[in-house]
């Protein structure tokens, strides 16, 4: 099935895809601060680039797209119709990366948190948060 956009149109709609500092990453970021957390943010040195680093609790945490990273059962998480298959293999190397990451960090004695971005809808946003609270706090 052919793109219903041009090369061009399509080239544009992907170069504003952010990687970093997305609505998400922003939520948490901010719920964070205001409750008195201080952070680093892409870490380079740490396996997987966290997107949130609290070093004073030893804990990264990824906030993660449905879509890029393939949030299984998610209704945010549609495979595209065109360009099927680079597309699933995007994804799975996304998810294969995301798994190395996470396994890396927790023998490095990191804990890990995935925030999905579904979690972070209107919805279920204040119950998301608080459950990172207690992540966090929890040792």
């Amino acid at each position: 099935m052919a793109d219903v956009h041009s090369k061009e149109t399509r080239s544009y709609n992907m170069s504003k895809i952010k990687g970093k500092d997305t609505k998400p990453e922003m939520l948490v970021r901010k719920f964070l601060f205001a409750n008195g957390f201080r952070y680093r943010l892409h870490d380079k040195k740490l396996p997987g680039k966290p997107d949130i680093v609290l070093p004073k609790y030893k804990t990264v945490i990824f906030v993660h797209g449905c879509f890029w990273h393939g949030h299984e059962g998610c209704k945010y998480f549609v495979v595209p119709k065109t360009r099927t298959e680079w597309w699933l293999n995007k994804i799975d190397s996304n998810i294969k990366n995301d798994q190395k990451a996470h396994i890396a960090l927790q023998k490095d004695g990191w804990k890990v948190l995935t925030i999905w971005e579904c979690d972070l809808k209107s919805k279920i946003l204040a119950k998301t948060l608080n459950q990172l609270l207690f992540f966090i706090k929890d040792n």
